[in-house]
This record gives C-alpha cells, sequence and structure tokens, in this order.
C-alpha cells in the first residue's frame, strides 16, 4: 500500500506524458483498461488507494492484537505479487512506471522481512502463505469499485 502513494503523486502527469506511448505499446486485449485511465487525476487515485487502507486497519488490528493472520497476511501478499506488477510493468515498457521505485525498494524489502518474521516467531508457516492469500484477492474488486467511485464522486474537475 505505501508503494501506492507513489503512484497517486506521478500517476497523471506520468499518464498525460506517456499516454501515445504507452496504448502503441500494450497489447490490443490491454488497450481499453489503458483508455479508462486517460485523464484520470491524482484525486481520483486517492480514494482506492484510501479503501485499501482501510481495509488494513482492522485486518493488522486482529493480527496484531488477536492472532488472526488471515487477512493480514492474505493482503501483504496480494501487495507483495503487486511488486512483481510494477516490475514486470517497467521491464516490459522499458522505462519508469509510477509505483516501481517504492515497490522495490519500500514493499518488497518489507514484505520479505515481515514473512520471514511471521515465520520465525511460529506465528504462520509456509503453508499459510498461499491458504491466506485469497482472502487478499478480496482488495482486487474493492480497488476497482474505488476507481469507479472516485469517477462518480470526484468527476473531472
Amino acid at each position: 500500500m505505501i508503494h501506492d502513494f507513489e503512484e497517486i503523486i506521478w500517476v497523471e502527469s506520468w499518464m498525460n506524458k506517456n499516454y501515445n506511448k504507452l496504448l502503441h505499446t500494450v497489447p490490443k486485449s490491454f488497450q481499453k483498461q489503458i483508455q479508462s485511465f486517460h485523464g484520470i487525476k491524482s484525486s481520483h487515485f486517492a480514494i482506492p488507494v484510501f479503501m485499501e487502507f482501510i481495509l488494513f486497519i482492522p485486518a493488522t488490528w486482529l493480527a496484531a492484537d488477536h492472532n488472526q493472520y488471515v487477512f493480514f497476511v492474505g493482503f501483504n501478499m496480494v501487495l507483495l505479487l503487486h511488486v512483481f506488477t510494477h516490475l514486470g510493468q517497467s521491464l516490459y515498457l522499458r522505462m519508469y512506471t509510477p509505483g516501481v521505485v517504492t515497490a522495490l525498494v519500500v514493499t518488497l524489502p518489507y514484505s520479505v522481512y515481515l514473512f520471514y518474521r511471521l515465520i520465525q516467531s511460529g506465528a504462520i508457516d509456509w503453508r499459510s502463505l498461499l491458504l491466506y492469500l485469497p482472502a487478499g484477492l478480496i482488495l482486487g474488486p474493492i480497488i476497482l469499485w474505488g476507481h469507479k467511485w472516485a469517477r462518480k464522486l470526484l468527476p473531472d474537475h
């Protein structure tokens, strides 16, 4: 989630600057998705990130105070996998993409250390990482809904 803040700051100007190159580089099956993000404002991007943050609060509380790790681990597994999405985008496009720096410098080391500590302490095991991943997948529809809601809540201003 932390690397999403880099995206909020840069996504609008990056998209405006790179839209044409991006549209002609990605496969046709992704072009409609790229077009839907054209003209996105930073404020539009902040709403789904805020929703993500709101979900992390009870997940973290359940893990820290009640030793219930399903959502905490699941959400963090999704964030770790999302690091590779940013990296893959940058490699595929052969250019900087918003979020890649903090994904690699902050989120990747945080995730590796988090899972190392959870496993080392006995709070979870390797099997739990895979078992809890589906719980984290609820982030996807919520974030997509957040993007749609942001466009309605904050019309292009």
